[in-house]
């Protein structure tokens, strides 16, 4: 018989992006490994991106319960009567009025650890029953939204049941936090709850090395490491990226480009390099593009003929831009967190065997396995010669389409395993 492992997770299908997808494929991979996974999600989130394409790949046989949620913003949105309101939104706007400032600031210091928080005490009560019935062997939460690691510590206070806290991001060392009005009280109020999951939880685990290291030095503890990773049954039958054609070079990007992702010098460098010759070049942003961005584009005609936004499409659909890519870009952040930064899209990046070239940290974690992996070249944002060197590079060169090396460790399949193995290794008794 299957032991059963109950997972909270805010983010779930038809949510888009890669915190879904990382607990979309353990829960596809669990029962391969013996885990029976049964989801704990929201009937009602807000969240910002969709691709209901990703609820195809919901397993038929999993257990999904969906239990309401009440979230602040949805209060505010009705104030304002718009649909899109929630704080990351809101920091994004250039114009704030009174009420969305107020917003803010109730954000930082009022909802901790955030909006979702809300939802804990329902949850709890929800799922203390069911908990004490021995229906699971075992609890993961994963945050952000942190407000889940709250649902796990009081279940595991109050029904002793094995609990594994997954951290995609940080939390209290969160640069996000510090674009907040935050009081320093509540600054430590964060710590505290933090604290109190990591030395709580019977495991923790994060996605990046650098991360790991962070958790450890804070929790004095010992931090699983379980990257994210792709899924081969994902690339479509028959992809294939196409030949480089001479004289073109054709740049994809793919994924969501924000405040703390700057493309800015890259559009820059291809403008210098490329304005007086014959050759063609191409950027194309899939995905959500600041307004920041999509204005500096417009402000330039030899940009606009160049650079297209298609905007947001399906997982599926991703594929047939990057079969028409030449090369794919990367833009890691340029923040406090940067160096633990490993966006999901970098292992599906390496599958597709097309060159990547990245912005960010030649010595973060991001760069460390492209370039182990042998799957392309990671420069400096602020290094805009080497920038255009690299284009240069590889518009004049025929790029070589291959697989990167060390690729199986990332599968999803492969990543399931190393999870029901801390599963096991927790719940033996």
């Amino acid at each position: 018989m299957q032991k059963r492992v109950l997972i909270i997770t805010y983010y779930w299908p038809p949510s888009g992006g890669s915190g879904v997808q990382r607990w979309l494929k353990f829960a596809k991979y669990l029962p391969e490994a013996g885990w029976e996974p049964v989801i704990f999600t929201p009937e009602n989130p807000d969240f910002d991106l969709k691709d209901e394409s990703l609820e195809k790949e919901i397993p038929h046989l999993l257990e999904v319960i969906k239990f309401p949620i009440w979230e602040p913003y949805q209060l505010f949105s009705k104030v304002k009567r718009k649909s899109k309101t929630h704080p990351g939104r809101l920091l994004e706007q250039k114009e704030k009025g009174l009420l969305e400032k107020a917003a803010i600031w109730i954000r930082a210091n009022l909802l901790v650890p955030d909006p979702r928080v809300f939802w804990v005490k329902p949850s709890v009560k929800y799922l203390t029953e069911l908990a004490e019935q021995g229906q699971f062997h075992a609890i993961i939460t994963t945050g952000p939204p942190h407000s889940m690691h709250l649902i796990g510590l009081e279940l595991k206070r109050k029904t002793g049941v094995t609990w594994i806290a997954d951290f995609r991001d940080p939390w209290s060392q969160w640069e996000f936090l510090d674009t907040l009005p935050m009081s320093a009280r509540i600054r430590k109020k964060h710590s505290q709850l933090e604290m109190a999951v990591l030395n709580t939880a019977d495991a923790v685990m994060t996605i990046s090395p650098t991360f790991q290291r962070d958790l450890e030095k804070l929790a004095q503890r010992k931090i699983k490491l379980l990257t994210n990773g792709f899924d081969p049954s994902d690339i479509p039958l028959g992809f294939s990226p196409k030949k480089k054609k001479a004289g073109e070079l054709h740049l994809v990007y793919s994924g969501v480009i924000d405040s703390i992702r700057n493309p800015i010098p890259l559009l820059k460098a291809m403008k210098e390099e490329f304005t007086n010759t014959q050759e063609e070049v191409r950027l194309t942003f899939v995905g959500k593009v600041s307004e920041q961005v999509r204005e500096f584009v417009k402000d330039d005609d030899w940009l606009v003929e160049r650079v297209n936004f298609p905007g947001y499409v399906s997982h599926g659909e991703v594929f047939w831009f990057y079969a028409q890519a030449d090369v794919l870009v990367l833009i890691l952040t340029d923040t406090k967190n940067a160096q633990g930064n490993i966006p999901g899209k970098i292992f599906e990046y390496m599958a597709t065997g097309v060159p990547i070239l990245a912005l960010g940290d030649p010595k973060g974690d991001s760069a460390q396995i492209i370039q182990q992996s042998e799957a392309g070249k990671v420069i400096r944002h602020e290094d805009f010669v080497g920038i255009q060197v690299a284009l240069r590079e590889l518009m004049s060169s025929q790029p070589e389409i291959k697989e990167a090396s060390n690729l199986d460790q990332f599968s999803r399949r492969s990543l399931t395993l190393d999870l029901a193995k801390i599963l096991d290794e927790n719940t033996l008794s």
